[in-house]
This record gives C-alpha cells, sequence and structure tokens, in this order.
C-alpha cells in the first residue's frame, strides 16, 4: 500500500525517476510554482520508491509546521527537505560496479563469468585505485591499456578485458542513473597480433635461463623453470596443487586439471606433461618447501589466481635476459620447435601441449603414453 502511494508521485524521463507533488493551495503563495519536481537520480524503482517516501514525509512535516505558524515560516528550499533523506550512492566505485554486476548479470552463470570479471577489475584497481566511476578519465583507460601491452598481451586479450570494464560501467550507470560517461567505451585497442608477435626463445638463452633459475632457487624461479621445459601455459603452472605433482611414479609427471581457483582453456588443456630436465628440478623443490596446498601460495588460493601478477613479475625479471618480444609465454612457443627438432609427431606434440587440432580422430583413443612422450621429452633437455 505504501509503494503504491509514493510511486502516484514518480514519473520517468529518459528512464530517470523524478519526483513531483502539487503544493497545497492554502501554501501556494509560498511558491513561485504550484507543483514541485526534483531528479532523483536513479532508474531504479526501488531506490525511487524509497526516496519519494521519505521526500512526501518530510514535506508534509514542513506544510504542517508552515500552517500552525499561520505562514511565518520561510519557504523551505528543496535541498533542505532532501539532505536527511537516504542519499543514492551517485558516485559508486568501481568494486560497487562489480558486485552490481554480478548481482544482475551474474545470475546463472559458470565460475569463469565471475573470475574474469574479478580479474578484469582487480588489474584496473592494482593500477588506477578503486575510484568512482566518474573519476575514471580516458587518459585513465589510455594507461591501462599501454600496461597491459606492455606486459605482453596480445590484443584479442587485452579487447576482452576492455569489453568486460566497459559492460561493468555501463550496467551501474544505467541501473543508478548516472550522469558520467565511461571513460572504457571507446579506449582505441591496436592490432598487435603482427606488431607484437611473441617470439620463441632461442635454445641456448633458455639454457642459461635455467641455469640463473637455479642459481637464485626462490618460487618465481621454480615457476620459470616448471613451464621452460613443460610448454605449460602460465595459468596452468600457477593453478596447480603440490598434489598434482606425481614425482614418485615409474615416470613423474604433471597432472593438469581444473579447480577451484583457475579452469582450464580447452578439454585437451586436461592431461599429464612427464617431468624432465629443469620442469623435474622445480616440481621437487616446490614439493621439498611445500607450506601450502597450492605450488605457487603467493598467486593462488581456493577462490584466485593471478595470473596478471605473476605475468608481470616474471616478464619483468626475464625482460633483460631474453630477446626482444620474448615474455614467459615464449617458453611455450619454443617447446613446440624445440619438440620439431627430435621429429616428434605432431598428435604428441598437441598432446603434450595441450593444443587442440579439432579434428575428430584426435579425440578417438588415449593418446600416447607418459612412457613414450617422456622419452621424447628427454631428448631436447639438457639435464
Amino acid at each position: 500500500m505504501v509503494d503504491k502511494l509514493n510511486r502516484k508521485y514518480l514519473y520517468q524521463k529518459r528512464e530517470v525517476f523524478y519526483f513531483s507533488k502539487q503544493v497545497p493551495q492554502d501554501l501556494r503563495y509560498h511558491y513561485a510554482k504550484v507543483r514541485i519536481v526534483v531528479s532523483l537520480k536513479t532508474k531504479s524503482i526501488k531506490e525511487a520508491t524509497h526516496l519519494s517516501q521519505n521526500i512526501l514525509l518530510k514535506l508534509n512535516q514542513y506544510w504542517f509546521t508552515l500552517r500552525i505558524n499561520n505562514g511565518n515560516l520561510t519557504t523551505l528550499p528543496m535541498q533542505t527537505i532532501l539532505q536527511d533523506s537516504p542519499k543514492i550512492d551517485q558516485n559508486p566505485k568501481l568494486s560497487n560496479a562489480l558486485q552490481t554486476y554480478f548481482k544482475l548479470k551474474g545470475i546463472g552463470k559458470g565460475e569463469v563469468f565471475f573470475r574474469a570479471s574479478r580479474r578484469a577489475v582487480n588489474d584496473v584497481i592494482a593500477l588506477l585505485k578503486d575510484r568512482s566511476l566518474n573519476a575514471y578519465s580516458t587518459t585513465d583507460a589510455a594507461r591501462f591499456r599501454d600496461h597491459m601491452i606492455d606486459r605482453g598481451l596480445v590484443s584479442s586479450t587485452v579487447k576482452r578485458v576492455f569489453a568486460i570494464i566497459r559492460a561493468i560501467i555501463n550496467l551501474s550507470i544505467q541501473e543508478h542513473g548516472l550522469s558520467c560517461k565511461n571513460a572504457f567505451a571507446k579506449t582505441y585497442i591496436p592490432d598487435l597480433e603482427d606488431t607484437f608477435k611473441r617470439q620463441p626463445i632461442p635454445i641456448n638463452i633458455i639454457r642459461k635461463v635455467q641455469e640463473e633459475c637455479v642459481i637464485i632457487n626462490d618460487p618465481n624461479r621454480w615457476l620459470i623453470a616448471l613451464i621452460s621445459d613443460t610448454g605449460m601455459r602460465l595459468s596452468e603452472a600457477l593453478g596447480l596443487k603440490v598434489d598434482d605433482l606425481k614425482l614418485y611414479e615409474d615416470v613423474p609427471y604433471v597432472n593438469i586439471v581444473p579447480n577451484s581457483s583457475r579452469q582450464l582453456k580447452t578439454k585437451s588443456s586436461e592431461r599429464k606433461i612427464p617431468l624432465v630436465g629443469l620442469s623435474l628440478w622445480a616440481a621437487q623443490q616446490i614439493s621439498a618447501n611445500r607450506n601450502d596446498a597450492f605450488a605457487f601460495p603467493h598467486y593462488t588460493n581456493k577462490d584466485y589466481c593471478s595470473s596478471n601478477s605473476a605475468s608481470a613479475a616474471l616478464n619483468k625479471w626475464l625482460k633483460s635476459r631474453v630477446p626482444e618480444r620474448c615474455v614467459i609465454h615464449s617458453f611455450r612457443h619454443s617447446m613446440r620447435d624445440r619438440l620439431r627438432e627430435v621429429n616428434c609427431p605432431t598428435e604428441m606434440i598437441d598432446q603434450i601441449g595441450g593444443w587442440s587440432d579439432n579434428k575428430v580422430g584426435s579425440s578417438y583413443g588415449n593418446g600416447y603414453s607418459l612412457a613414450k612422450t617422456i622419452k621424447v621429452l628427454s631428448k631436447i633437455v639438457k639435464y
């Protein structure tokens, strides 16, 4: 009943709600206009109804006071009527916008949706801080784009992140009737696949990097070493649990399976890779220094896998040690070349790397055994 009464005084203009009420006949000489109209600055009927209820209460209280004082009071400014009303956050922060996005768009969505959205927002906040939506500028958006490019991300990845951020901000602007513009809406993102094509790392450079990893012998170097002789994706390595490192089997291997902290890119990404060379050394270091269920707890926990933070840290260390246009992902490119050099069958290459060739026949059978794949991998390692 209360909602129906309050909605009587509401109308919409360009989807934004306004409060409107006629001034009582006996009090009109106090006002320049016969109707009070004020923008509630929201597109939410729930918020508008709540605000309308408070404005109506304040107005009636004021008009009652005005009458019992025989009109001796001056007209009360509308902003005074509104100042004690519950405030709608007209400048929600990016983190607030993310919660709105989850609430309205997350219904029925899988974990990948939430993880990708959270990661995109966390990346913006890490660089630009958690600001009100109207505080971000187009210059900030361009700075964020450049930051992602400097990390070695290709345009398809940068565009995907920007699409997520745009959607999150647009929804809050629409839901709250905000007048600000989306600073990330029209950021130009160049096609980087040709201008910044990731290059494989030459084998002699891989050996030097591996030697430094053994000397420094810390978690970040274990991560690089593990990737260097398995060809794993960074996110695959980061999401590993210590128990995924099968060191005491006849053929030591890493078991790459999805878990709560990270999903896998494709169905073919779920696989077993024999541990040889520096990848075996890294796995042994991780196991011997175990202090958490996850192999790399400084980047991963049961809820989140911070692949972007890891990528930035590893690429910063590698920058002076590898050729231009080589990044942590380049070890994966190199692995394919190294396997070709020892005449590894294409199907085995795809199996080791978790690449999908989209051929029907490739999905038949269980693939090459660990005993077969370790013989080939042993040919490409130094140790």
